[in-house]
């Protein structure tokens, strides 16, 4: 129920390009997974779609029928005129340079499936999702229509060694540089990841959205096992709530060891536990309290807390949503 259509081109007659179609692969080899190699997306891949009745006819068809995600990505020439934005086909011709974004986005805001998103590495590409028609002032987006593109209306989409910046940063996104703690992947963390890469003289990203809620689109390793994230409203009843440490949480503090230790001696549940919240206060969800390390709040019977990304978790947690 996740189709893709992924198309990439480099072969127009006066104006070839040299890297889209190895961009185009590489994110269909990325997104046809996830990161523990389950499926992901049923894709169709083309290169060097010759037409744009060609390319208009897979379009359509992507987008027919009841899919819960249906995904587009495209990297090629992109042009804006007056009349708005074109990802171009090889066979355009003046006032006539390809397929109309707002045609993709009229197509995409009709389509039945759940979650439509589109993906566009070219130039202009930001011009997908406010039609000239209304002075690109108005952004017509269905429910359930997410569009991230590579740069602006007015702004080249840039190329280095051979490969789209923009999707360079995608993949890399991808790959889990975009993931939260769960291991899930959105059109709004990929945006979030590539939009702090480039700088502020550099290419600008675009992304636009009407959903009520964000679709993975990949899933790579947690960072964090779910069933320890689960534990914090256990070890935290209340989001105020400190919990106490003392020595015996630190598994280096055990007779079995040839260095300086002091009473309480580890305890293999405290142990146990104390490791659960070291992984928490690496992602970021836990600190001590008036130490600087965990370790330093286990021997010197301290405490530690939740941060504010903690108390999100705990709340997703309590609410039965992890």
């Amino acid at each position: 129920m996740r189709k893709a259509l992924i198309v990439g081109i480099d072969n127009y007659p006066s104006s070839p390009l040299h890297g889209c179609i190895n961009d185009a692969s590489a994110f269909a080899s990325i997104i046809e997974n996830n990161g523990d190699g389950s499926p992901n997306f049923d894709l169709r891949f083309h290169t060097d779609v010759p037409t744009k009745s060609d390319l208009m006819e897979l379009i359509i068809e992507l987008f027919q029928g009841d899919s819960d995600t249906t995904l587009f990505y495209f990297s090629g020439h992109g042009h804006l005129d007056d009349l708005g934005g074109y990802i171009v086909t090889p066979d355009y011709k003046p006032h006539d340079f390809g397929v109309s974004m707002d045609e993709i986005l009229t197509i995409a805001n009709n389509s039945k499936s759940k979650n439509k998103i589109i993906i566009l590495d070219c130039c202009h590409s930001g011009a997908l999702g406010s039609p000239k028609q209304n002075g690109g002032v108005i952004t017509q987006i269905a429910e359930g229509v997410s569009i991230l593109t590579a740069s602006r209306d007015y702004q080249p989409a840039l190329e280095v060694n051979g490969q789209g910046v923009f999707t360079t940063l995608l993949l890399d996104a991808l790959k889990g540089g975009a993931a939260d703690l769960r291991g899930h992947i959105t059109p709004g963390s990929i945006y979030a990841y590539i939009d702090q890469a480039l700088g502020p003289w550099d290419q600008r990203p675009v992304f636009k959205t009407n959903i009520s809620r964000f679709t993975s689109l990949r899933t790579v390793t947690a960072q964090v096992p779910v069933t320890t994230i689960r534990k914090l409203i256990g070890y935290f009843p209340t989001p105020e709530q400190e919990f106490d440490l003392d020595p015996s949480f630190e598994v280096t503090n055990s007779p079995d060891i040839e260095h300086e230790v002091i009473e309480p001696y580890s305890i293999p549940e405290n142990v146990t536990i104390f490791k659960d919240l070291q992984k928490f206060e690496s992602v970021g969800l836990v600190v001590p309290v008036d130490e600087d390390h965990m370790y330093f709040a286990a021997m010197n019977s301290k405490s530690c807390r939740l941060t504010a990304l903690g108390y999100h978790y705990w709340r997703l947690v309590k609410d039965k949503r992890i």
